[in-house]
């Protein structure tokens, strides 16, 4: 086992017993995760939700503020961060959070990965986020046409395998995408079922988000349009 920096393991344990002392102070709040299966419309103006979707949409209509982005930002957060969610995303390079989002610096706690993919490594980052910043937010963000999903459909459909280290991907979407692997819009339905999949994943393999009191969304980005939508 790797030793944890004595300094970084005071403040993950102090973020520990911050965190569980609000639980005992608000019994209420622990557990009280909103998954993605929520109405779109029951966010309201102002949430994190909101304010990432308003922002997309100022990015869509070509009105970006491009906010928090500025010498001054660099240096009031350069002693502490405090992100408002935290995105699990594609790799993919024509799906920036920040930029899609009409973020700036200091806002989003981003984890990227092709096929947006919960394994441990992003599971561990993605709870290191929540346990130490409590952000209220947690979005799994897939895309149109997503290169993963299409490559691992393909290897089921062929039988083949992928090349190098792409075949951990593909196996760990194959259970996912199986079902899709006939269908003539596969590819569409099998982005819809992984972000779902990992939106599932993240609530029941961490206990850490499971009770941390944030809202847990899925969400899917469209490559010919810019617009953000939320997955149910």
């Amino acid at each position: 086992m790797i030793p944890v920096p004595h300094c970084l393991e005071n403040m993950m344990l102090d973020s520990t017993l911050r965190r569980r002392s609000l639980f005992a102070a608000g019994g209420a709040l622990a557990g009280s995760i909103t998954l993605a299966s929520a109405a779109q419309a029951s966010h309201p103006a102002g949430s994190p939700l909101e304010q990432l979707l308003a922002g997309n949409r100022r990015f869509v209509s070509g009105h970006s503020k491009h906010p928090h982005q500025s010498p001054a930002r660099i240096r009031e957060i350069a002693a502490g961060q405090h992100p408002f969610a935290v995105i699990l995303g594609c790799a993919d390079s024509r799906v920036a959070p920040e930029i899609l989002f009409d973020q700036g610096v200091g806002d989003l706690f981003d984890n990227r990965v092709a096929g947006n993919v919960v394994d441990d490594i992003l599971l561990g980052s993605i709870e290191y986020a929540v346990e130490e910043f409590a952000p209220p937010l947690v979005i799994v963000l897939g895309h149109e046409r997503c290169g993963a999903v299409s490559a691992t459909l393909n290897a089921i459909r062929t039988g083949g395998e992928a090349p190098g280290h792409i075949a951990s991907i593909v196996e760990a979407l194959r259970p996912i995408l199986e079902p899709y692997a006939d269908d003539p819009d596969g590819v569409e339905k099998g982005v819809l079922a992984n972000i779902r999949a990992q939106v599932s994943a993240l609530v029941t393999r961490s206990e850490i988000i499971a009770h941390s009191g944030a809202q847990v969304a899925g969400a899917r980005y469209d490559l010919d349009t810019g617009k953000v939508t939320l997955v149910h």
